[in-house]
């Protein structure tokens, strides 16, 4: 299928390793322009390489920035430039019991997980606006629909993501702008792979059986029992930001293996 992404323009943050260099990847196959953003010169032109591997003719720009910061939204705009599609993809997630949780790690979670993406929003959305046609997309999670009672700033802040960017849908009213959310599951990473680790009830385990056993003690419901895979969810961002996706918008679109049970 043909996304018609040929003379498009994106940017995706947090575009390094894992969700972010899969939507990257998958965006510069489709033929757009890609921007990705990190804080470290070294990951970032691995990344872009990586990329270039992946697709031929692949024009990739990186930038160097720290969307944590209040001037990194604006430091980011200044060097990607105009753009048709933004991805905030920006993130981190922890466990950590509730009353261990300062205000130093609340504040940290927004300011990386929500405020990133609220800023970089407010340096594009109104061009989007103004020229009747354009993408933003922020990448949540399953734990928008249900907090977990072991990372509570966290699944917080993936809330609070879709609160953002419903609100922005409701200003694309008579636009050809879309605004969606995408809440994937747990998505095999390094990290991921590491954190379940943390959850093995004994030691020796293999990696697919302590998958296994999170599928089966901790996420019952889910339908696929595994993983996803960071190329799956790519390929949902993908078609949202195509103009195959138009119809699309204000939505919060799930990528999580049917974990969620609800029939809307």
């Amino acid at each position: 299928m043909d996304l018609q992404l040929e003379d498009k323009r994106a940017l995706v943050t947090g575009a390094t390793a894992g969700i972010g260099l899969a939507i990257a990847r998958t965006l510069a196959k489709e033929g757009a322009a890609v921007a990705i953003t990190g804080r470290s010169e070294d990951k970032l032109a691995a990344a872009a390489a990586s990329i270039r591997e992946a697709a031929a003719g692949a024009r990739v720009t990186t930038v160097l920035a720290d969307l944590a910061l209040p001037g990194g939204a604006a430091s980011v705009a200044e060097q990607a430039g105009d753009i048709d599609i933004l991805v905030n993809n920006l993130g981190y997630y922890e466990g950590k019991p509730f009353a261990e949780i300062t205000d130093e790690d609340w504040l940290r979670m927004f300011d990386l997980n929500v405020m990133s993406g609220v800023r970089l929003a407010r340096e594009y959305f109104p061009r989007m606006l103004a020229r009747a046609t354009g993408r933003v997309i922020f990448v949540s999670s399953e734990v928008a629909a249900f907090t977990p009672p072991d990372m509570i700033h966290y699944g917080v802040s993936k809330s609070a993501q879709l609160a953002v960017a419903r609100g922005l849908a409701e200003l694309t009213r008579g636009t050809a702008v879309t605004v969606n959310s995408v809440l994937p599951a747990a998505t095999r990473s390094e990290g991921i792979v590491d954190y379940l680790r943390q959850t093995a009830p004994r030691p020796g385990m293999t990696d697919a059986e302590i998958e296994a056993h999170f599928f089966a003690s901790y996420r019952p419901s889910s339908l696929i029992a595994r993983m996803i895979e960071a190329d799956e969810v790519a390929a949902m961002v993908a078609l949202l930001a195509s103009p195959l996706g138009a119809a699309t918008n204000g939505a919060a679109v799930r990528v999580e293996g049917g974990s969620y049970r609800s029939i809307l």
